[in-house]
């Protein structure tokens, strides 16, 4: 194939949508997730008390979790198809782009505003538009840190497990090696984050609290990853058929070889 003809290779425009998809999700993730939401009352529900280490509290997540089950969906398409280099190479962009995108946040909060946005938007009941703007993308230097540093690890740990059930079951159980590396990964990502953030940060979380909020994070997460199964069997079917069968089978081989 000739340098001016790559772009044209299908399975080359696959892979930088599935890397585009799974980056804007991943970074979009860690800016909304300052925002805590009650899940209850959001599908109008009866608050539901859970019980877990001598703690008791009701389901409040961080509305990045609605994008994260997205996140396993896109690394357990790319491993499926690009192997173990193609999910390396996203999870380190990702991390590369959160980053980037917090050190501008943090600029962005410096910068000096205009007296008159300020006040601009008082009327919607904030009094200050630049202490708001700081709340909100000036998140926490601990929660970033334990996030990226999280999210990396997991990814990791999923990239191995999936190969290594795929290499314990060939390419049947599509959905075992998906969910199960998922299981295994969001283990850990669930209680490393909150433990860098909430354990070893300012806050000294008691070692209760700690299990008992990461306990209820990573069963909301398994459980929303479950749900997706099907979306993930839709969209291998979607790439069988934007790619042909023999281009398909060729990258399955090629990713299952890494």
């Amino acid at each position: 194939m000739t340098p001016g003809r790559t772009l044209d290779d299908r399975a080359v425009k696959l892979f930088i949508a599935l890397a585009a998809f799974f980056c804007v999700n991943a970074v979009l993730a860690e800016f909304i997730g300052v925002k805590i939401f009650a899940l209850e009352d959001t599908l109008g529900m009866a608050p539901l008390e859970w019980n877990l280490f001598g703690q008791s509290g009701s389901l409040n997540f961080t509305v990045g979790t609605l994008l994260w089950p997205f996140v396993f969906i896109m690394t357990d398409t790319v491993n499926e198809f690009y192997g173990k280099r193609g999910v390396r190479f996203i999870s380190w962009l990702a991390v590369a782009l959160i980053v980037f995108g917090f050190v501008f946040a943090f600029l962005a909060i410096a910068t000096a505003p205009a007296g008159w946005w300020v006040t601009a938007a008082k009327d919607q009941g904030v009094p200050d538009y630049q202490a708001a703007f700081a709340a909100i993308f000036g998140q926490g230097m601990w929660s970033i840190v334990g996030s990226i540093i999280a999210f990396l690890i997991g990814q990791l740990i999923d990239v191995s497990v999936f190969h290594r059930i795929r290499n314990a079951t060939g390419e049947r159980w599509v959905w075992l090696r998906a969910t199960g590396s998922t299981a295994i990964s969001q283990l850990v990502d669930s209680f490393v984050v909150i433990y860098i953030a909430f354990v070893l940060g300012p806050q000294k979380w008691p070692t209760s609290l700690f299990l008992a909020v990461s306990s209820v994070n990573y069963v909301y997460k398994m459980l929303a990853a479950i749900a997706l199964i099907p979306l993930l069997y839709l969209m291998r079917h979607g790439i069988r058929r934007y790619l042909g069968d023999a281009r398909e089978r060729e990258l399955r081989a090629e990713a299952s070889a890494d």
